[in-house]
């Protein structure tokens, strides 16, 4: 199996779970206030990408949101699956 680079990242984690820090790490949620200028500022940053009209600056911010985003459910849906019988 090919692990991508984020695979072989999260795998060092992964291995160091417990029970516990399994059911903290799929419990992680950001804020209400967090959540709502993420939610905003990445449907703006997808509108701008899909027309084309992403500044470099803008370009960088959103391939920042996408990486911490695929970080933390790739992280999450390992530590499911560490708890899961």
């Amino acid at each position: 199996m090919n692990a991508t680079l984020l695979d072989q990242i999260i795998e060092p984690f992964a291995e160091c779970l417990t029970q516990e820090a399994a059911r903290k790490i799929v419990a992680i949620r950001a804020d209400e206030e967090l959540q709502k200028r993420v939610d905003v500022l990445v449907d703006v940053l997808a509108d701008k990408a899909n027309t084309g009209t992403l500044s470099e600056t803008e370009q960088s911010e959103y391939d920042r949101y996408l990486a911490a985003f695929h970080f933390v459910t790739i992280l999450q849906s390992r530590a499911r699956r560490f708890i899961q019988p």
